[in-house]
C-alpha cells in the first residue's frame, strides 16, 4: 500500500503526557506518519497516564482550551481544518469548549468532520468518568458529531441499551446514529458467538455495517483506543471510504498491539510500529453484515 498522497488537517483536542502514549501523545504521531497535518490542543499536561495511580502536572482550564482554539481561528486557519478529533472530556466545561470549537470551525468550513471518541470506560473497569459526563456526551456532543468511536461497552452505556449479541450491538448503533453521528466505529466487539481467540470492530454508516475480525491479544494497553480513533479519522478524511478505513485501521492497530505485546511493554510501542501507520499490511478483510 503506497503512502497517503492526500494530506488532511486535523485539530485534535485531547490530553497529553510526557511519559507514554495516550490522548494526543498517542494520536498525533500516527497521523503525522500517515502524512497528515495535526494541530494538537491539550486538555491536560501530565507526567504519565492516570493508570499508574500517581501523576504530576496540570489540568488545562476550559477557558484556556477555548482561548487556544480561538487563537487558531484568529490566524484565519479554521477553513483549513478538515477534521476535529476529541477524546476524554473531563468536565462539563471542557465539553462546552469542545462543542463550541466544533460549531465555530464548521461555520468556517461546513465540510469539516468531527470525530468524538466518547471515552467513558470498558467492560472490565466499568464507567470511570464523572456521572455528569455520559449524559452530556449524549445530549450535547453526539448531536454535533459526524463520527463516534466507542468501544462496545461505551456504546451500550451511551444509549442505555444492551450490547452483548451482534443484533443488540447493531440496534445500539442505530440508536446512536439517530442522535446525530452518521458514522459509528465500535471497537472491542466481543459477541458471544465469535470464533475463539478473536476480537472484532464494526463500522456503520447509512449504507450498512461491516465487521472485521482480528486475533485477540490477551492484554490491554492505555492509548490503544486513542490510536484507533485517530487512524480511522485520518483514513476516512482522506478516502471517504468506510470499509477501506476500517480495514486499514484494523491492520495498523493490530500490528501496534502485537509489537507492544511481543515487547512485554507497559506502554504502547508507538514509534517502533510506525511503518504500520504509513503502509498498513491490509491483512484483515471486512465483511458486510447481513441483517
Amino acid at each position: 500500500m503506497a503512502q497517503s498522497k492526500t494530506m488532511v488537517t486535523i485539530l485534535s483536542i485531547q490530553s497529553a503526557v510526557a511519559y507514554g502514549h495516550v490522548g494526543n501523545s498517542a494520536a498525533v504521531f500516527p497521523l503525522q506518519r500517515m502524512g497528515h497535518e495535526v494541530w494538537p490542543v491539550y486538555t491536560v499536561n501530565y507526567s504519565n497516564h492516570t493508570g499508574y495511580g500517581a501523576w504530576e502536572g496540570p489540568i488545562i482550564p476550559a477557558e484556556q482550551i477555548a482561548a487556544i482554539v480561538r487563537g487558531v481561528g484568529e490566524r484565519g486557519a479554521f477553513p483549513e481544518i478538515d477534521g476535529i478529533l476529541s477524546g476524554y472530556q473531563g468536565s462539563p466545561e471542557i465539553v462546552e469548549a469542545i462543542v463550541q470549537a466544533v460549531v465555530d470551525i464548521k461555520k468556517a468550513n461546513p465540510k469539516a468532520l468531527y470525530t468524538c471518541d466518547p471515552v467513558m470506560g470498558n467492560e472490565k473497569s466499568g464507567c470511570f468518568v464523572s456521572p455528569e459526563i455520559p449524559p452530556l456526551l449524549k445530549e450535547k456532543v453526539l448531536p454535533v458529531a459526524d463520527i463516534i468511536t466507542p468501544n462496545q461497552f461505551e456504546l451500550g452505556y451511551l444509549v442505555q441499551q444492551p450490547v452483548n449479541t451482534l443484533a443488540e450491538t447493531l440496534a445500539a448503533i442505530d440508536k446512536a446514529r439517530s442522535i446525530g453521528p452518521q458514522i459509528v466505529l465500535v471497537t472491542s466487539v466481543a459477541r458471544p458467538d465469535r470464533p475463539e481467540g478473536t476480537i472484532e470492530m464494526i463500522a456503520a454508516d447509512e449504507h450498512g455495517e461491516w465487521i472485521v475480525q482480528t486475533p485477540y491479544l490477551p492484554f490491554k494497553r492505555n492509548g490503544s483506543g486513542d490510536v484507533t480513533a485517530a487512524l480511522f479519522t485520518g483514513h476516512y478524511l482522506e478516502t471517504k471510504d468506510l470499509v477501506l478505513s476500517l480495514e486499514r485501521t484494523a491492520s495498523s492497530v493490530y500490528d501496534l498491539l502485537e509489537t507492544t505485546y511481543q515487547a512485554g511493554s507497559r506502554e504502547l510501542k508507538l514509534i517502533e510500529a510506525q511503518e504500520s501507520y504509513a503502509n498498513p499490511r491490509m491483512q484483515f478483510k471486512a465483511q458486510k453484515i447481513q441483517r
